[in-house]
């Protein structure tokens, strides 16, 4: 049979269904793990879960997401049996006492349209008091960011004090050990978290007030960026990574900051970008050595660094899975969320001292036959300005098809882009790639320049020429395959979500290569990002694009929507009504201008979505839409039988 037109197990109820993402791992004093649960079957419901007990720890009406940055992340912290948590409906933090079996209990004082919102908690037991990123939106374009410290006495609603403020952004406070000193990450506009950041450090005036004195910098450099600072056990260092050699490695200093070590030298990115709170990169084990992940080669691995010595040991006993997030430890175990292209992550307890495993959490509880699953190849490809740049490819796969030696037919193929722009993919196991291969669609996944996880001097490529390079990539990537005779070269299709949308959409519009592509909340006018987003990326494009109003012209060049006449391909969009990173109002100028010229269109409005989408029904929607879509535009019979989706200027011949 035909590519595309294969019957694959692996259908959008399956994935959404049966799947939930694992995330954000953290461990009590009594060495009790806890994680996230991102569970679209429950509306995109995240709630909290523990080893201690089978179900979750939230009652079903309560939803552990805070929007501070409105990405969110690091949402709650557990402490002496107690949980806290910001509550996603009104982002209001709330406790739960497991020893008294409490409902959960508001600690923060309501607010007008959830203005007040809190993230990146840290217990300070000395003063009893919470301390957190606090967001306070007093207006559309009015929004503050602080380090604050909320008291945990016993009233339903405590008092709040600001510990720092003056900056555009902060994260990651760190109380250290002895409950002397506090540690922060800040920076300011135009500045995102990954371009430069600077790191602080402030004196607790005395164990009964929350105030900090003697405040200074301990590290900041032009053009370099700070992660994850973390106090070791017995309070002599602090260690955080930060990127001045070109990568982000571990480095430690003491409390003056005098001193600055290099705990490991490696081409190899040791951090991420900081577009949610809550990662966790690396840990103390029980004699205080840093099992650390670190990204090299398009592979995530654990590795072991003798704080003494500085010796660096790979643990090659976890290299089954080439995804590896949230890492944390207690004693001799190590905890992290592990998978690879064929392995579905799971919550893994890796014990050194027996150098056995066990699962604690898994993604899907569904075991997908090997026969049906893709195994993909890292490539390296030419691109523009004699450059190179990254793909995992998935070659179609599904074992209940035979396809014929003496067969000219070739498979579409779809290339993916990643969002971001400052992102990467990974090879962790995605059932939606699997979808498409399964049924007969190659699918080149492409970390274009711009991409986390190859260094600085490859990220920082994107500056200025966002739209750019990263569409010059998707384009080499598919351009390697046809010339490798892999892919059907009439058979192009491209899709992406967010940023990814935007190189999608640029793609489609400035270049006359890909056959027909899907928007999922893509930008298609730089000028509406640049004006009406969020605070977090409100400066973004000034380092992607330039500064704006001041380089108005090449936003209005760079924008799909300018290019509108040159589009001459199908696309199908898909978009959330509430989204405040990438307003409805970009995809519906696209939408009507392809109904202009009388092309093929589809557009797909959910109602309640925000940037990215949560619910079940909508993911199903959007994945079996999408390639219902293409099999119209392709004519080629879907073996699904999926609810069709309105196409206008589709041809009836």
């Amino acid at each position: 049979m035909s590519y595309g037109t294969w019957l694959s197990p692996i259908n959008s109820s399956l994935i959404v269904e049966s799947t939930k993402t694992l995330s954000e791992i953290r461990i009590d004093e009594k060495g009790n793990v806890y994680w996230m649960e991102l569970r679209p079957s429950e509306n995109g419901r995240y709630t909290i879960c523990s080893n201690k007990q089978q179900d979750d720890l939230l009652p079903k009406t309560y939803n552990a997401r805070t929007r501070v940055h409105e990405y969110g992340g690091g949402s709650y912290i557990v402490k002496d049996n107690v949980l806290y948590f910001s509550n996603f409906v009104d982002q209001r933090i709330y406790r739960i006492n497991f020893q008294e079996n409490d409902s959960p209990i508001p600690i923060t004082e309501q607010s007008e349209n959830s203005s007040l919102r809190y993230a990146d908690f840290t217990i300070d037991s000395y003063r009893k008091q919470l301390i957190c990123v606090h967001e306070y939106h007093q207006g559309e374009h009015d929004v503050q960011n602080t380090i604050v410290s909320v008291s945990l006495n016993d009233s339903s609603s405590s008092s709040m004090v600001t510990l720092d403020s003056g900056y555009d952004f902060y994260s990651s406070p760190t109380i250290s050990p002895d409950g002397r000193y506090l540690v922060w990450i800040s920076w300011n506009h135009p500045n995102m978290p990954w371009d430069q950041t600077d790191l602080w450090i402030g004196e607790f005036n005395n164990e009964a007030n929350s105030s900090l004195i003697n405040k200074k910098k301990l590290f900041a450099k032009e053009d370099v960026s700070i992660l994850q600072p973390k106090w070791s056990p017995n309070g002599k260092f602090l260690y955080f990574i930060h990127d001045q050699n070109g990568w982000w490695n571990l480095y430690r200093t003491t409390s003056d900051g005098k001193t600055i070590e290099h705990m490991h030298d490696e081409q190899a990115d040791f951090g991420g970008p900081g577009w949610m709170f809550g990662y966790s990169y690396y840990d103390f084990d029980s004699n205080e050595n840093i099992i650390i992940a670190y990204w090299k080669d398009g592979i995530t691995k654990l590795a072991k660094i003798d704080v003494e010595t500085k010796k660096f040991t790979s643990l090659t006993a976890t290299e089954e899975y080439t995804d590896i997030r949230y890492v944390r430890v207690h004693n001799q175990n190590v905890y992290f969320v592990g998978s690879s292209a064929i392995k579905p992550g799971a919550l893994i307890e890796y014990n050194m001292e027996t150098n056995t495993k066990n699962i604690l959490s898994r993604s899907t509880n569904i075991t997908i036959d090997p026969r049906y699953l893709s195994v993909p190849e890292m490539i390296t490809f030419k691109t523009g300005d004699n450059d190179i740049a990254y793909g995992i490819y998935y070659p179609p796969k599904n074992d209940d098809y035979e396809i014929s030696s003496t067969t000219t037919e070739l498979p579409p193929l779809l290339v993916r882009t990643h969002g971001g722009p400052t992102s990467a993919t990974t090879s962790a196991f995605n059932l939606r790639i699997q979808y498409w291969t399964s049924r007969g669609f190659a699918l080149l996944d492409v970390n274009y320049r711009g991409s986390t996880g190859y260094g600085r001097k490859f990220r920082d490529s994107l500056k200025d020429n966002w739209g750019i390079y990263d569409v010059q990539d998707c384009i080499a990537g598919a351009e390697h395959l046809v010339k490798e005779n892999k892919v059907d070269k009439n058979r192009l299709t491209i899709d992406g979500g967010s940023a990814g949308g935007y190189t999608t959409l640029c793609a489609l519009t400035m270049y006359n290569y890909f056959s027909a592509g899907a928007s999922h909340y893509g930008v298609s006018d730089l000028e509406l990002l640049a004006r009406d987003t969020h605070k977090f990326e409100a400066r973004y494009l000034d380092r992607l694009i330039g500064e704006y109003p001041a380089k108005k012209d090449i936003y209005i060049e760079r924008s799909p929507m300018t290019h509108v006449k040159n589009l001459s391909k199908p696309i199908i969009f898909f978009q959330g009504s509430e989204d405040k990173v990438v307003l409805p109002s970009q995809a519906e100028i696209m939408v009507n201008a392809l109904r202009e010229k009388h092309l093929p269109v589809a557009y797909v409005l959910f109602d309640g979505e925000q940037h990215g989408f949560r619910k079940a029904e909508n993911i199903r929607r959007s994945l079996d839409g999408q390639f219902y879509f293409f099999s119209k535009i392709f004519n080629f019979q879907m073996a699904d039988d999926v609810e069709p989706i309105p196409i206008e200027n589709l041809s009836k011949d």
